[in-house]
């Protein structure tokens, strides 16, 4: 492969949207084992949490895509493929990058949830904080007392 169609190719599987439009492969061989990937995602995905008792499976299988990533790489890095094998592992890491986004999704929060929990503890605080300017009073009411 040439110098300049693997920077290509690095740089497409580095590229900030690679995964727009790709799909999640159907089947992928991690660490010597077949894996129905697409599959697996879209079962844990359709949960709106990740059960406890699913939560190990999950974080192995993100951990064993992110090595199989690496793994896939290095040849591209090393010069160590032709250009087509190449594009072949490109295509691979796009998809299990697709896929560890998906999983990565799972553990963030709900943004709208978390922004309510902020207000509430900023109001709390904010009430806390009138309670002891104004003497431990009932700020609650709007009234102070011998007003």
């Amino acid at each position: 492969m040439k110098e300049y169609e693997r920077k290509q190719l690095l740089e497409r599987v580095e590229r900030e949207a690679a995964t727009v439009g790709a799909s999640i492969p159907d089947e992928i061989d991690v660490q010597g084992e077949e894996i129905e990937l697409q599959t697996f995602v879209f079962e844990i995905k359709r949960r709106d949490t990740i059960p406890p008792g699913e939560r190990e499976r999950v974080e192995q299988a993100k951990r064993n895509l992110r090595r199989e990533r690496i793994e896939r790489l290095e040849p591209i890095e090393e010069n160590e493929v032709s250009y087509e094998e190449g594009e072949e592992l490109a295509d691979a890491i796009i998809g299990i990058d697709r896929a560890l986004n998906a999983l990565e999704q799972l553990n963030a929060p709900d943004l709208e949830q978390e922004a309510r929990r902020q207000e509430q503890a900023d109001t709390k605080r904010w009430m806390n904080f009138l309670k002891q300017a104004l003497g431990q009073e009932d700020v609650s009411s709007g009234s102070r007392p011998g007003v």
